[in-house]
């Protein structure tokens, strides 16, 4: 499947109905420069509009629409109108799409997911729209919120990991693991690893999540016993290496307690 650019890139919806709405969302989620031309337009269409999103024009379509547009969309309901736009697109080698006509299109749309920073495309060739966008639901109730936090928060913890780790195969694994693991709600390392070694509080104080595991705790100090109780600890646990306690514990010595 190839992917486009379209950020800045001009794209026309012939058709401003509840199939151009949807066009409409999925370009200007991309970024792209926008220009819808249909007789009437949606309520939300129109809303697009006045707040600058999009350029709007209430008429018919015209040939020229498609000087300087990067691909077409046609979404309407009248089908000579549909052929004439996939023709003159095609004579001028656009990308147009004659929605839900797969022999009437040079590209397909996918279904598209989008939750924070993850998108997911399901596609079935044009052979079912419709199971498209059913599969397309699945997926994002399955793979939600839990994931697009965990996106983020590995997104975040890059920086710390180029620091840390000295060599790719080291980050490479270290991404692996913790792209495997289910997400869960994030737990502080300072909780984690009481007994921490002077190297394990070096690596910490680089840690992108310990500024967070102390707003957390300043906040769990002002809080009741029974608030400071159900609050999940805010931040996600870096890699720390054992400590002198607990490689004592494993190897049998006496465990020195904190003083």
């Amino acid at each position: 499947m190839t992917c486009l650019n379209l950020r800045g890139r001009r794209c026309l919806v012939v058709g401003a109905g509840p199939v151009g709405l949807e066009k409409v969302e999925g370009l200007l989620a991309a970024e792209a420069d926008v220009h819808v031309v249909a007789r009437q337009a949606l309520p939300e269409i129109e809303q697009l509009a006045s707040e600058g999103s999009l350029r709007l024009d209430l008429r018919e379509y015209r040939s020229d629409d498609l000087d300087g547009a990067f691909l077409v969309f046609a979404a309407t309901a009248d089908t000579e109108l549909n052929v004439r736009v996939f023709e003159e697109a095609e004579a001028r080698t656009m990308l147009v799409n004659v929605v839900d006509v797969p022999p009437l299109c040079n590209f397909i749309m996918p279904a598209i997911a989008r939750i924070g920073p993850i998108s997911i495309a399901v596609s079935t060739r044009g052979a079912s729209p419709a199971l498209a966008k059913r599969l397309r639901s699945e997926i994002a109730e399955r793979y939600g919120e839990p994931y697009a936090q965990l996106a983020e928060m590995l997104n975040e913890i890059r920086g710390w990991a180029r620091d840390t780790l000295p060599t790719y195969q080291d980050r490479k694994r270290f991404f692996e693991a913790r792209s495997h693991r289910a997400p869960a709600r994030r737990r502080c390392c300072r909780r984690a690893q009481p007994h921490r070694s002077a190297r394990a509080r070096r690596r910490e104080r680089r840690c992108p999540c310990v500024g967070r595991a102390q707003a957390a705790s300043r906040t769990s100090s002002r809080a009741s016993p029974s608030a400071r109780s159900a609050r999940p600890s805010a931040c996600s646990a870096m890699p720390i290496p054992p400590s002198s306690a607990t490689r004592d514990r494993r190897s049998g010595a006496p465990t020195r307690r904190p003083t």
